[in-house]
């Protein structure tokens, strides 16, 4: 149940994070095209496309952790026993949900004092809490994840998601 729970929403997230990545790309093209041949760019394309691909990434990550597609160095533990690597895949996997839960909290506080300030990007005014708030999810979602995965290569299951 958990396993489906964390599979459906990672791959929900990783659709919306997708779905941001194209808008990006799309209003990028118009810009560009824009700029090239009208003379008229996109007014504010630049903070449009940071917020957006911060935000993808991290509704992406909850689906790279899922199919364990994060870069691992086994060069030292490939001679080890599958048990072996499974006790250190799992810290590895715990170290990752730890540092996603600092970096949730922390981007959420981040978010509570901009919005606090008022602090608005420099070209459109947008918001910047906006921003803070919407890594928060997927670095949520990505801890869960790897928590899970962790506690099943503990219990020796290698079957991951």
């Amino acid at each position: 149940m958990i396993q489906g729970i964390l599979t459906s929403a990672s791959r929900w997230f990783a659709l919306a994070g997708s779905f941001i990545a194209l808008l990006v790309a799309a209003m990028s093209v118009y810009s560009i095209i824009g700029r090239a041949f009208l003379s008229k760019p996109l007014f504010g394309d630049v903070e449009i496309t940071q917020m957006g691909i911060a935000a993808s990434i991290s509704l992406c990550l909850p689906w790279c952790q899922l199919h364990r597609g994060n870069i691992l160095v086994d060069f030292f533990t490939q001679s080890t026993s599958v048990r072996t690597r499974q006790i250190l895949d799992s810290v590895g996997a715990f170290l990752l949900a730890a540092m996603c839960v600092l970096l949730a909290w922390r981007t959420t506080m981040g978010a509570i004092a901009v919005s606090g300030a008022s602090e608005t990007s420099m070209i459109l005014g947008l918001p910047m809490w906006w921003a803070y708030a919407s890594l928060a999810p997927g670095l949520l979602l990505s801890a869960l994840v790897a928590v899970w995965q962790a506690s099943l290569l503990l219990i020796g299951q290698d079957e991951l998601i």
